[in-house]
């Protein structure tokens, strides 16, 4: 069976999830606090409770309006 991504198609890909996760790696500057901290521990959950309500207010509001552009974005 044929690959649906051909080689070069591949490596932008590639480069472009590269270069989000190194963007998302370098938002925070290092501190010596950071090499101070503590590691958390295997009982601690992996998302927090704010990170879980930013995630479900930011897909509550693209839902709204994915739906609001589906439904009502014909009538203008």
């Amino acid at each position: 069976q044929d690959s649906p991504l051909k080689a070069v198609q591949m490596l932008w890909v590639n480069l472009i999830m590269d270069t989000l996760a190194s963007l998302a790696l370098a938002t925070e500057p290092p501190t010596e606090a950071l090499l101070l901290r503590r590691p958390y521990g295997r009982d601690h959950p992996l998302v927090s409770g704010t990170m879980l309500r930013n995630i479900l207010g930011h897909a509550a509001y693209q839902l709204l309006v994915i739906f609001t552009l589906l439904f009502a974005g014909q009538w203008r």
